[in-house]
């Protein structure tokens, strides 16, 4: 069996990558020219690489001068709903999860609202630490309805539950919820790792899935020092 080769720009942008992590925001990276003697690929090619890493916020470029290393905080796009572990994986990052609870109890009234469930139904609800390349950045407490308890025999510390829920047949669509400014509590801040009181940005929001009909609400609390939500606004 033939391996298909990586298409050049992806090789280039996994150069980048290595650079990045052994850098320092700030620090000058290849010009275009450069990545197109070293890789013998086109200025188009080479361009798409850097493109793809600026679009992320791994990369800023400054006209006449080059591309430079962006700050470390993961950059996440408002208006594209992925999970975390998809998110990740398109940064080439590894996602991990430590599971703290998993499984069925009584669901709260925000929860039973959002799901459309009735007060005599049972939630599914897991809560984890939401790990990149083995660094806590988010606490998840996901609530999802009772026919998703076949994703708790799943190994819900590698597994991703977007995926899971795919293979229930339910396609994650559209994401309603809002975004909020908090300080860490003591629980908190043990388990992502940060002082207490410092800041934390919590998502909460409802999926539907592909008939519109809830299938997840989720409240995650990212840190504020290493994951950044960016709004494109455009008037209309």
């Amino acid at each position: 069996m033939v391996r298909a080769h990586k298409p050049r720009y992806v090789v280039i942008e996994e150069h980048l990558r290595k650079l990045i992590a052994a850098g320092e925001p700030g620090d000058l990276l290849p010009s275009d020219s450069e990545l197109c003697e070293r890789f013998n690929v086109s200025r188009m090619t080479a361009r798409q690489a850097v493109l793809r890493l600026v679009n992320e916020g791994a990369i800023y470029r400054v006209s006449g001068s080059g591309s430079f290393i962006a700050d470390r905080h993961i950059h996440r796009g408002m208006n594209r709903l992925l999970s975390f572990t998809e998110d990740m994986r398109a940064r080439g990052r590894a996602a991990s999860s430590r599971v703290l609870t998993a499984g069925l109890r009584t669901g709260a009234a925000d929860e039973l609202r959002a799901l459309h469930l009735t007060p005599a139904d049972r939630v599914v609800a897991v809560t984890r630490v939401r790990l990149a390349d083995g660094v806590p950045l988010a606490l998840e407490r996901a609530v999802l309805p009772p026919t998703s308890a076949p994703i708790l025999q799943a190994d819900l510390a590698t597994a991703s539950m977007h995926e899971l829920m795919r293979e229930l047949g339910r396609e994650p669509t559209v994401a309603r919820g809002s975004l909020t400014a908090v300080t860490a509590s003591a629980l908190e801040a043990e388990l992502l790792a940060v002082k207490v009181g410092a800041g934390l940005l919590v998502e909460r929001r409802t999926i539907l899935d592909q008939q519109g009909k809830p299938m997840e609400y989720t409240e995650t609390s990212y840190v504020g020092e290493r994951y950044l939500f960016d709004v494109i606004l455009e008037r209309s």
